[in-house]
């Protein structure tokens, strides 16, 4: 399920096929000068997650979404299932970003309940909120209490639930940008995508599903 592909880099783009590590714990934000005063959260997780695991994720959800299509061939949009029982605290946020996403795209709809493709937690955690697998074909979205306050929490939930639906971080991007993260600093609480980000995820998940993303014969096996 992890194999990468030459498809994968070319629909992903935005250097997630070079992005195969998360970014060093001392990697410093365009708005911190460098400075190692930051906690451990801001230095990671939403400024600095791993693409491999991202990657891994979308893939995921994507080969769930096969199984959607093959029960209903020919269907235009799919439909992601998610629990949020597991993120209590950030109900509102993880329903801000539902909301977000399925205003901005249409040919791939979350919605909570049902059949799940992957589920939201919540803690703490030194490497901030992330995005991943559990190692068995499900995806999960960790929410860290710290880094929720220091930054955005609307924000920070829409830009992980981004992964889902297939985008790379683009930390050097602008606010304007969801998938820049925490790269423009706590500032910025803008909690939707740019016009080119959602136009990624239409193209992503057209006629259905992310078929120019990875190798369908790979999640055959």
């Amino acid at each position: 399920m992890r194999t990468r592909t030459t498809a994968i880099s070319a629909a992903l783009g935005l250097g997630l096929a070079l992005g195969l590590g998360a970014m060093p714990a001392s990697a410093a934000t365009p708005d911190d000068g460098g400075s190692t005063a930051k906690s451990s959260a801001t230095r990671s997780g939403y400024i600095g997650e791993s693409n491999k695991a991202t990657e891994a994720f979308f893939n995921a959800v994507v080969k769930d979404a096969l199984k959607k299509q093959a029960a209903k061939p020919g269907i235009q949009a799919v439909t992601v299932n998610y629990d949020a029982s597991g993120a209590p605290t950030f109900a509102s946020q993880i329903a801000n970003s539902t909301a977000v996403w399925n205003a901005a795209v249409s040919n791939v709809q979350l919605a909570e309940g049902g059949s799940a493709s992957f589920d939201y937690r919540e803690g703490d955690d030194p490497r901030g909120s992330y995005a991943s697998t559990d190692g068995h074909g499900n995806g999960y979205i960790f929410l860290d209490y710290a880094q929720n306050q220091e930054y955005d929490s609307n924000r920070v939930v829409a830009h992980e639930t981004g992964h889902v639906l297939g985008l790379p971080d683009h930390y050097e991007g602008p606010c304007s940008e969801l998938m820049s993260g925490g790269g423009p600093g706590p500032s910025c609480t803008n909690d939707k995508p740019d016009a080119n980000e959602a136009a990624q995820v239409q193209s992503l998940w057209a006629n259905g599903v992310a078929s120019a993303a990875f190798d369908q014969a790979a999640f055959a096996k």
